[in-house]
C-alpha cells in the first residue's frame, strides 16, 4: 500500500464519524420530533410526516392552510365591474409601488427558512492551537429537546407572514379608496362647476338688465353694484371648481399607471348589511398569533434544552448531549415569567379592544349615510320647491310685482341651495368608500 493510501485512512474514518454523527443526530431529532418511535422518526423526514410534526398552532404556514389568509383571499370587492369605480381600482392598483407587498414577500422567505429549522445545523470552526497549528473541524448539531421553542420559531415566522398579509390587503384597499376620493373630488367639482356656470349666467343677464335701468334712470348704481359683486362672486365660484376638478385629476392621474381624464359617470356600492370583518381586526388576530408566538419562544428560554454535538475535523472528533438553558436565572426572573404570561392577556385585550373600535366606527359612519341619505331625499324636495317658488317670484317680476334686486337675491338663494345638494350626493359616496375601505372591501384578496 503506497504513501497516499495511508493518508486516506483517516479521512475516510472522519468521514464515517461524520456520517454516523449526522444520522444520530438526524434520527435523534426526528424521534424528539415524531414522539420517540423509530417508525414515526423515519415518517418524519417524509413530506407529510414532516408537514405533520411541524404543524403550528396557530394559523399555519401556508395560504393554504392560514385562517388569515384564506379569510383576506375570499374577499371580493364590491365596485360593480367595469365601471368608473372599477377603472380607477385597476389603475390605482396597477401602477401601486408599496412598501406592504415588498414587506410580504419578505416575511413568506422568513417563514419557509424557519420551516427547516428542526434539521441539524452544520458549521465549520477554525481554530489556532497553542503549538501554532490550525485545526479545522465541522461542528453538527441537532436540537432533541427545547420545550417547543423551534415550533414557536416557526409559529412567529408563520404570524409574521399573516400580519404582513393584512398589511399588503389595507394597502390596496387604502390605496383604492383614495383614488375614489380623488376621482370623486373631480367628478363634485365637474358638477358644481357645471351649476356655478349656469348661475353665472343667468347673473350675467341680470347685470345686463339692471345697467340698462341704470342708463334709462330706472334704478339706481347701489342696486347695480350689488348684482355686479354677486356676478364677480359666481364668476369666481366657476374658476375655482374648475381649478379643483384639474387638481383632483392631476392627483388622481399621479397614482395611477394612465390618464383617467376621460373616466366618467358615479356607482353606487353596496356596502350596508355586509357581514365582512373589518381589516384592523383582522390585523389585531394575526398580532396577536404572533405575540403567543413570541411568548413561547421566551418561556422556552427559561426552560432546559437538550441537544446533540459533533465534530469532525483535523483536530480530535467529538460527539455529545449538551443540556443548557437559554437565559441566565436570576432574582429577576419569576418577574420575567410573569410578563410573558401577562402578554397573552394584553394580545386577547387587544383584540378585544379592536372589535370594539372597530364595531365603533362601523356604527358611526352607518348612521352618518343614513342620515345623509335622509337628508338628501328632504333637501331635494326643498330645492324642487324653491326652484318652483322661483319660477313664480319671475314672473311676478315681469309683472312688476317684484324688483330685480330681489329676484337675483331669491336666485342667488336656490344656486346655493343646488350647489349644497350637489356636495351632499359625493359626501354620500365618500361614506360609501370609507365603509368599503373599512371592511377591506375594495380590492380583491386573490393576489395575496
Amino acid at each position: 500500500m503506497t504513501r497516499r493510501d495511508h493518508t486516506k485512512l483517516p479521512r475516510a474514518s472522519s468521514a464515517v464519524r461524520l456520517g454516523k454523527a449526522l444520522c444520530l443526530g438526524l434520527v435523534l431529532g426526528g424521534c424528539a420530533l415524531g414522539g420517540g418511535s423509530p417508525l414515526t422518526s423515519m415518517q418524519a423526514f417524509s413530506p407529510a410526516g414532516r408537514d405533520a410534526a411541524l404543524a403550528p398552532s396557530t394559523p399555519g404556514t401556508t395560504a393554504e392552510t392560514s385562517a388569515v389568509i384564506s379569510n383576506l383571499k375570499s374577499r371580493s370587492a364590491i365596485l360593480p365591474d367595469q365601471g368608473p369605480y372599477d377603472q380607477i381600482a385597476q389603475s390605482v392598483l396597477a401602477a401601486s409601488r408599496g412598501r406592504a407587498e415588498a414587506d410580504l414577500r419578505v416575511a413568506r422567505l422568513t417563514a419557509q427558512a424557519r420551516a427547516s429549522n428542526w434539521l441539524p445545523q452544520l458549521s465549520p470552526q477554525i481554530s489556532l492551537n497553542s503549538l501554532g497549528d490550525l485545526v479545522s473541524s465541522l461542528i453538527v448539531e441537532q436540537v432533541l429537546f427545547d420545550n417547543g421553542k423551534k415550533k414557536a420559531e416557526r409559529e412567529f415566522a408563520a404570524a409574521d407572514v399573516e400580519v404582513a398579509a393584512v398589511s399588503y390587503a389595507a394597502e390596496m384597499n387604502e390605496r383604492v379608496a383614495s383614488g375614489l376620493t380623488h376621482y370623486i373630488a373631480a367628478r363634485r367639482a365637474n358638477e358644481q362647476g357645471a351649476a356655478a356656470q349656469a348661475a353665472s349666467l343667468r347673473l350675467k343677464e341680470y347685470d345686463r338688465i339692471m345697467r340698462e335701468r341704470v342708463k334709462g334712470g330706472l334704478s339706481d348704481m347701489s342696486e347695480a353694484r350689488v348684482i355686479s359683486q354677486k356676478y364677480a362672486e359666481m364668476e369666481a365660484t366657476v374658476r375655482s371648481d374648475a381649478d379643483s376638478q384639474r387638481s383632483a385629476f392631476a392627483q388622481l392621474n399621479a397614482m395611477a399607471d394612465r390618464d383617467l381624464q376621460g373616466v366618467a359617470g358615479m356607482d353606487q356600492i353596496a356596502v350596508s348589511g355586509r357581514d365582512a370583518t373589518a381589516l384592523s381586526v383582522v390585523m389585531a388576530e394575526a398580532e396577536r398569533g404572533r405575540s403567543l408566538a413570541e411568548a413561547k419562544i421566551l418561556r422556552a428560554g427559561y426552560l432546559p434544552g437538550l441537544s446533540a454535538q459533533g465534530s469532525v475535523g483535523s483536530g480530535k472528533s467529538d460527539l455529545g448531549l449538551t443540556a443548557s438553558v437559554g437565559n441566565m436565572l436570576g432574582f429577576g426572573t419569576g418577574d420575567a415569567l410573569a410578563a410573558i404570561e401577562a402578554s397573552k392577556a394584553s394580545a386577547d385585550a387587544a383584540v378585544a379592544e379592536a372589535q370594539q373600535t372597530a364595531e365603533i366606527k362601523r356604527v358611526t359612519l352607518e348612521q352618518k349615510l343614513a342620515a345623509a341619505r335622509a337628508k338628501y331625499a328632504r333637501d331635494a324636495e326643498v330645492t324642487r320647491q324653491t326652484g318652483s317658488g322661483l319660477e313664480m317670484f319671475t314672473e311676478q317680476y315681469k309683472v312688476g310685482r317684484r324688483t330685480l334686486l330681489e329676484l337675483v337675491n331669491m336666485y342667488e338663494s336656490y344656486a346655493a341651495m343646488e350647489r349644497a345638494q350637489i356636495a351632499l350626493k359625493y359626501d354620500i359616496a365618500l361614506l360609501e368608500i370609507d365603509i368599503a375601505s373599512e371592511l377591506g372591501l375594495l380590492a380583491d384578496g386573490t393576489s395575496i
